[in-house]
């Protein structure tokens, strides 16, 4: 699926993704020009990656994490009203990378209308000796499985 600016706006037709959240649209996150703040999507996907992540690690406390970001973006593609209820959803790319993966992210209306679309890339890491580590055989397994084409998804 492409999508221009300026072109209409594009809605959701395939099926869902492994994970999905739904975001009510708080009036603190609505901005000067009355939609909801560009921000507010990193702080979502922040948590759609612990709801995709966190039950595939041995423990499911957030302390226990074994990945950093090395990047996050956001294609902002319509506006969202306060009072707006957003499906968030998050799945893994192809290809996976050896230390690496790019998680996916799309955010609908309730008309499925795309809002916007986010990428983070993550890196397995070893936090107690400060480097990056091979992706664990068993999590890799699971995200191939679930990965989705990002050439399908926009990217």
């Amino acid at each position: 699926m492409s999508h221009s600016s300026s072109g209409p706006d594009p809605s959701i037709s395939s099926p869902p993704w492994p994970v999905q959240r739904r975001f009510p649209v708080p009036y603190h996150d609505i901005d000067v020009l009355n939609h909801l703040n560009h921000a507010a999507y990193f702080h979502y996907m922040e948590t759609l990656r612990c709801d995709y992540y966190l039950p595939l690690l041995p423990s499911h406390d957030p302390r226990d994490l074994d990945i950093i970001i090395l990047d996050a973006s956001c294609r902002y593609l319509a506006p969202v009203p306060y009072g707006e209820i957003l499906l968030g959803e998050v799945a893994p790319a192809r290809p996976l990378g050896r230390t690496s993966f790019t998680l996916l992210y799309r955010f609908t209306d309730a008309h499925r209308r795309l809002t916007a679309r986010g990428k983070t890339v993550a890196v397995c890491y070893d936090y107690s000796k400060s480097t990056k580590r091979e992706i664990p055989p068993n999590r890799r397994r699971i995200m191939e499985r679930q990965a989705v084409d990002p050439t399908a998804e926009g990217w």
